[in-house]
């Protein structure tokens, strides 16, 4: 540090303090990812004895690798931590997914494009003015079909959450906090044949009573992307549903925080989820039966079941997490089981009163993806 009087009253940048913002793309973005990063060093030994080797301005690469989804094995703790595109899903390693994005590596995209520690509209975020809106994205892309002309280019009604760049390109993918984050890998929605461990595509995480090929046929049309056709179940059944009730942890937990997702809300009524909520309230995750249940309380119809919620703890043992899951279906089959639903890809039959496919939802359940996973925040 120069305390020099002479340099603090100059007016002039002291050259002894490194500001971020006067540095390169790469050094800059690598600040951050001193950090928010996954990465072994390249010297275990002194890095455990010492500390850390990287100072700002300094190529952080020079003693450190970098971990991606390549360089895993599914018998390592990392292998957790990604989808099984390469992208990651758990907060905290942004710089891993910035430096995966077009707009970083064909771009100038930085963690400071969008990030701010002196200027913030929202603290807990770290974001700048307006960088929480559409000028995060057209700060950089002005072209027609994403300022004047974006209706054309998103399919949606310009003041739906269907034409906020951010929800489509930057979705909730990733798990963090006891809640879903946004994904810092930057790319659009595609569907591809669905495989074990595949990334929520944004489309459905906000269309939550549609399925994945109703998502892909759009995509299609709209897009020019290549026609996919899915298997049966992804033909006739809501993806939310397949990811709530079928899905690994990160995908059930993430599907159980978007059922109160607000822009979710726009896209489709509320009054189908409890009963498959419900069914996560003793799942084998302390973090997902949470994220369920402070969800779960967030929905309107959960009003007529709020009886119930003093009852209800976490994680209290299981067979008294047992009781009340059973307890609220009674409830909900009790006080809402006369709704007029028919919609057979969210499982109710096509009857005058809702039925809800109990054999549908059971063959889901017991199909699911029980991987163990364990992942570091």
């Amino acid at each position: 540090l120069n305390t020099d009087v002479d340099v603090e009253l100059s007016g002039t940048p002291d050259n002894t303090i490194i500001n971020p913002e006067r540095l390169g793309k790469e050094q800059q973005a690598q600040v951050c990812g001193q950090c928010h990063s996954l990465f072994e060093s390249n010297h275990p030994e002194s890095f455990l004895a010492d500390g850390l080797d990287y100072q700002p301005g300094n190529d952080l690469l020079a003693n450190r690798k970098m971990i991606h989804h390549k360089d895993t094995d599914p018998s390592l703790l990392y292998y957790n931590m990604f989808w099984n595109d390469g992208t990651m899903r758990i907060g905290g390693r942004e710089y891993t997914s910035l430096v995966q994005s077009k707009c970083y590596t064909h771009g100038e995209m930085t963690c400071l494009s969008c990030h701010s520690l002196h200027s913030m509209e929202e603290p807990s975020k770290q974001l700048g003015y307006n960088m929480n809106t559409d000028q995060a994205c057209i700060q950089c892309h002005k072209e027609p079909q994403y300022t004047t002309q974006l209706a054309n280019h998103t399919h949606h009604q310009l003041n739906s959450e269907g034409s906020r760049c951010l929800n489509c390109h930057m979705p909730h993918t990733s798990y963090a906090l006891m809640r879903g984050i946004r994904s810092h890998r930057i790319d659009s929605p595609m569907i591809r044949s669905n495989k074990k461990n595949e990334k929520p595509n944004a489309c459905n995480l906000c269309h939550l009573d549609k399925t994945m090929q109703w998502t892909a046929d759009n995509l299609s049309e709209w897009y020019g992307h290549p026609e996919v056709e899915l298997d049966e179940q992804h033909q006739n059944v809501a993806s939310s549903l397949v990811w709530l009730l079928q899905g690994n942890a990160v995908q059930r937990t993430l599907a159980a925080w978007h059922m109160s997702w607000e822009p979710t809300f726009e896209t489709s009524a509320t009054n189908w989820r409890l009963p498959f909520m419900i069914q996560l309230l003793n799942d084998d995750y302390a973090a997902t039966r949470y994220v369920t249940w402070q969800s779960l309380m967030r929905l309107p119809e959960y009003q007529l079941l709020q009886d119930d919620e003093a009852k209800y703890e976490f994680v209290s043992p299981a067979p008294e997490r047992l009781a009340i899951q059973q307890a609220l279906m009674n409830s909900w089959n009790h006080k809402m089981g006369d709704l007029p639903l028919s919609n057979p890809h969210l499982l109710f039959t096509p009857n005058e009163t809702s039925q809800l496919n109990s054999a549908a939802l059971i063959r889901l359940i017991q199909n699911r993806d029980n991987t163990s996973i364990l992942m570091s925040e």
